[in-house]
């Protein structure tokens, strides 16, 4: 195509010149300068072709403003997820205990980000050099553009804080309905500050993982797995609802106030899980890193669809009726599944990893009430199980990781986060308390703790 494009253009030339000097320019028609006009012509025709192949490079710059734009508008969707964590769990939870859900959200939220401020970032990311932790310094941003990074450092620190809210969010739902909230909180700071970061640091923050080639490409095991150890430690030291388990044992159904509010909440999730997987890309600058982006919305989508549709028909198989709890939660663990590896796998795979984590997650919760475990909104199975799935399986897709390595990390995990929550859960129990009230209980903790009501025409004087 080349050489025929090259002959096109020496004839076109040539014939133009013909034409330009019968115009008028007779006189000057020699060989010489017909040839130094076909060779003008020729060198345009290079020109043209090297514009076709060679795509242009994006300047530093852009890149930096493009990797930036992607932290903040991926950062403020995650953010959004705080928003449907707390419809699902004020949906989940019963009428005389939303507001303290409310609360616990917002405030969850709030002292996270203050937390992750305060030592979180730099214990995470500043200094770890292999090792096991980073620095217990301030984080302080830098104003300078610094186009070596490739983006705003306000915009890392943002898009990573978003994420160890998502963290404290999967403890709230799990413990809800007998927690007390200031001990909750003081929980959350903890966790936030030290418990994550720490954990963090060995793999997105260049750690001793990170050096084994341990991957989790946006947090199956570091944001899900370490929410769902903590709050698996906090349930067995905090105990089930009153009247959740009858005394042999058999578990009864506690409903929740509002099956639409949690639809909402998980619609919520779903959308704000784009930014969630889509941000860790880290980068917009090329066109292969936008390309990425693209194929990680699409898998993360397909993950959940998988785990809903694979939920339905399987509750619908061994029920007489579809299970909606079960389906909701689907989703959310086909989300966590795929979070590992968001990447690399087909949009088959994406499916199947999704699906997988749904049913894992449904008999999950089965697998909870014969423990005796009370996890009010399924949080433990959606997060923890389902994110030991995503994070095993990421071998199967993706070519540098290996099942020994993916194992080690799950087994890393579990081991510190249990055995630190365990220890901070105890101390806070036998210090000032955990569990509300008997009466307090059975009345609702909207009254108890906050002294008002979600629903007050509903209840009775």
């Amino acid at each position: 195509m080349l050489y025929a494009y090259l002959v096109f253009n020496l004839f076109k030339g040539e014939f133009m010149i013909n034409n330009m000097f019968n115009f008028g320019f007779t006189s000057l028609k020699s060989k010489a300068f017909k040839i130094l006009g076909v060779a003008f012509l020729l060198a345009l025709s290079f020109e043209v072709s090297a514009q076709e192949t060679i795509e242009p490079a994006v300047s530093p710059e852009v890149a930096y403003i493009l990797n930036t734009f992607l932290f903040l508008v991926c950062g403020f969707l995650v953010m959004f997820m705080a928003a449907g964590f707390c419809m699902l769990e004020a949906g989940q939870v019963r009428s005389k205990n939303t507001a303290v859900i409310c609360l616990k959200n917002i405030g969850l939220f709030s002292i996270a980000g203050l937390m992750y401020y305060l030592v979180g970032y730099n214990l995470m990311y500043d200094s770890v050099d292999g090792g096991f932790l980073g620095s217990f310094s301030m984080f302080d941003r830098s104003t300078e553009v610094d186009l070596e990074t490739g983006y705003a450092a306000s915009s890392d620190w943002f898009f990573q804080m978003v994420f160890v809210a998502t963290t404290a969010s999967i403890v709230s739902g799990a413990l809800a309905e007998r927690i007390l909230i200031w001990p909750f909180f003081l929980f959350v700071a903890l966790l936030a500050g030290f418990i994550y970061p720490i954990a963090g640091s060995w793999q997105w923050g260049g750690g001793w993982l990170s050096e084994m080639g341990f991957s989790d490409f946006a947090g199956s095991t570091l944001v899900h797995s370490v929410g769902g150890w903590a709050a698996l430690a906090g349930a067995i030291l905090l105990g089930a609802r009153e009247g959740k388990f009858t005394s042999d044992g058999t578990p009864n159904t506690i409903p929740g106030c509002s099956l639409p509010m949690t639809t909402l909440g998980v619609f919520i999730l779903w959308l704000g899980w784009f930014g969630f997987n889509g941000g860790s890309q880290l980068a917009l600058g090329s066109g292969a890193d936008a390309t990425a982006v693209a194929d990680i919305f699409v898998n993360t989508s397909l993950a959940a669809a998988g785990g809903v549709v694979a939920c339905m028909i399987v509750s619908k198989l061994t029920n007489s009726h579809t299970n909606i709890a079960a389906t909701l939660n689907g989703a959310i663990a086909g989300l966590v599944a795929i979070t590992a590896e968001p990447l690399t796998p087909s949009m088959g795979q994406a499916v199947i990893i999704g699906a997988i984590g749904g049913i894992i997650c449904m008999y999950g919760m089965k697998l909870l009430d014969m423990l005796k475990i009370d996890d009010v909104v399924g949080a433990i199975p959606a997060h923890l199980f389902a994110g030991i799935w995503g994070t095993l399986i990421v071998a199967w897709t993706n070519p540098d990781a290996t099942f020994k390595v993916q194992l080690i990390g799950v087994i890393s995990y579990a081991a510190f986060t249990v055995i630190s929550c365990l220890i901070v859960w105890s101390i806070i129990k036998t210090v000032i308390g955990i569990r509300a009230e008997k009466e307090d209980e059975e009345y609702g903790l909207d009254m108890s703790e906050l002294g008002s009501m979600s629903y007050p025409e509903f209840t009775k004087k």
